[in-house]
């Protein structure tokens, strides 16, 4: 079967020097630690998706601030066929609360000190990605409320 490419979306939510994380508990990245989110449901826009899928998988109720970057994994499997490939548009979202429930789709859920991040088995490239973009310092995040979202 063609593999396609998937549009999926992210939370990055901070609260206190902490990022939300969550630890994938389905392929691929079993067992890894990344942002909350997931697929786009057909007629769902952007923002809708990462509030859905932050609370689907942390039981946290977010308000979605604005993109901050686009992310894609391309997967490969033993044999070098592609398996999986995502176009990922993570999103700044500011916590309505903090207290956690993880979802049935991963196996846990946390807030992870930034300054411990480093320590964390993250998905491929999300360290560097988070770094990129300043939420490893705690520089006030830049969103790009620019960004095209609208139909017709």
């Amino acid at each position: 079967m063609a593999v396609v490419p998937v549009c999926a979306v992210g939370g990055i939510v901070l609260d206190k020097g902490a990022l939300l994380l969550v630890r994938r508990d389905r392929e691929p990245a079993r067992g890894q630690w990344s942002l909350p989110g997931g697929k786009v449901e057909p007629g769902e826009s952007l923002r809708e998706a990462v509030a859905r899928e932050v609370r689907e998988e942390t039981g946290i109720d977010v308000d979605v601030d604005g993109l901050i970057g686009v992310a894609e994994r391309i997967i490969r499997d033993d044999d070098g066929e592609l398996a999986y490939h995502y176009v990922i548009l993570d999103y700044v979202c500011t916590a309505r609360s903090t207290t956690l429930t993880h979802g049935d789709d991963v196996s846990d859920a946390r807030w992870v000190p930034v300054g411990e991040l480093a320590d964390m088995h993250l998905t491929a490239g999300l360290l560097e990605f988070l770094a990129d973009r300043g939420v490893l310092e705690g520089r006030r995040i830049r969103v790009e409320h620019g960004a095209y979202e609208g139909g017709p």
